[in-house]
């Protein structure tokens, strides 16, 4: 599989369109350092390539085929690609030499070699499924420390770069669909209250970015002194109210205000329909309200896998690969609304954007 392949289909941790209404994915990641080398920011070049070629003979040797990207041969825009698709960070797409990822065919696993510390493990599913996603990450943990020794505290446990994540090294994630919270301008007491329990929200890519389309990521931020399953629990309790009070805007959206949301909703059919420029964080916003528009039942021409699919296809690096060319901004502009106007016009249920 190449990342031409790849753009031109959803990752199956998306599975675009298999859940109604406000959650989308569940992301479990592992922090994990190598106890004979320096963390990464202290690291010499020439350990960083020890760890890449280390990681390299152990994934290659796995019963399951990876994919590798070292950061050091890939171009920018393939980076770009792979950040675009959550498989890498903002952080490692900016590293060279001795730098990469591992990548399962079907994008629901990912390994980042040198990034902040020098193993990340990243495991993706669709939906509210935490659960499942830890057994993959765990899995391929244990296979890593069965070959390697990792840097262990019995008092701490994992140790890790940065502080916050020593002890389990875990950082469990379930990104969501909130866009009755925002209409009903309720998103930030929901964020303060989040906040006072020792969990976080960020934006569609994480750490540092913001919530386009209204999609919000929210985790834990505590890891010391804590199992794996009371982290996972704890979180899926939150992410359970959090869907009730989405659920609950919606309900008094549609009793108070339904003309408003329907007008919103057309609006964005129309402009998706015709618009000859539209830049990126604005076609987001706008496949936000069809989305929600499908989930009240308002619209029912498109499937949620369209759309999906598009939230992520509409991205810069997305279209030049599509493209099979480097454009300029005000470029991408006008192809992104080519390629909206096209599929607004001829909505299927295909997988794939050619």
């Amino acid at each position: 599989m190449t990342l031409d392949d790849m753009v031109r289909r959803h990752g199956s941790w998306l599975e675009a369109g298999i859940n109604e209404g406000p959650v989308i994915s569940s992301r479990i990641r592992l922090a994990r350092n190598i106890e004979q080398y320096s963390f990464p920011g202290w690291a010499s070049e020439e350990e960083k390539r020890m760890i890449w070629k280390c990681a390299s003979e152990i994934f290659q040797s796995m019963d399951s085929p990876y994919i590798s990207w070292g950061m050091g041969e890939t171009p920018a825009l393939d980076k770009e690609i792979l950040f675009e698709r959550h498989l890498i960070s903002q952080d490692l797409a900016l590293k060279e030499e001795g730098c990469g990822v591992f990548v399962s065919p079907d994008e629901r696993l990912s390994t980042m070699v040198n990034e902040e510390d020098h193993i990340r493990i990243q495991s993706l599913q669709p939906g509210l499924n935490l659960t499942a996603a830890w057994h993959v990450a765990d899995a391929v943990d244990d296979k890593l420390e069965s070959e390697l020794t990792y840097a262990f505290s019995p008092k701490l446990g994992y140790l890790t770069a940065c502080p916050s994540n020593v002890g389990t090294g875990m950082r469990a994630s379930v990104m969501l669909h909130l866009p009755g919270l925002v209409l009903m301008e309720e998103m930030d007491p929901v964020i303060n209250g989040i906040s006072k329990i020792g969990l976080a929200v960020r934006g569609m890519w994480g750490e540092g970015t913001e919530a386009a389309g209204n999609m919000f990521q929210v985790s834990n931020q505590i890891t010391l002194g804590r199992r794996e399953d009371e982290i996972i629990a704890h979180l899926e309790q939150i992410v359970l109210e959090l869907i009730e009070h989405e659920n609950n805007a919606r309900i008094r959206l549609m009793n108070d205000r339904a003309l408003v949301v329907e007008d919103h909703v057309a609006r964005a059919f129309g402009t998706l329909s015709h618009a000859r420029m539209i830049t990126s964080g604005e076609a987001l916003n706008l496949l936000s309200t069809l989305r929600l528009g499908l989930d009240l039942d308002m619209i029912d021409q498109f499937s949620r896998r369209v759309i999906d699919m598009l939230f992520i296809a509409i991205q810069p690096a997305h279209l030049q690969k599509l493209e099979n060319k480097e454009l300029e901004p005000e470029e991408r502009d006008v192809v992104r609304a080519e390629m909206l106007r096209d599929v607004m016009e001829n909505v299927t249920e295909d997988e794939t954007l050619e």
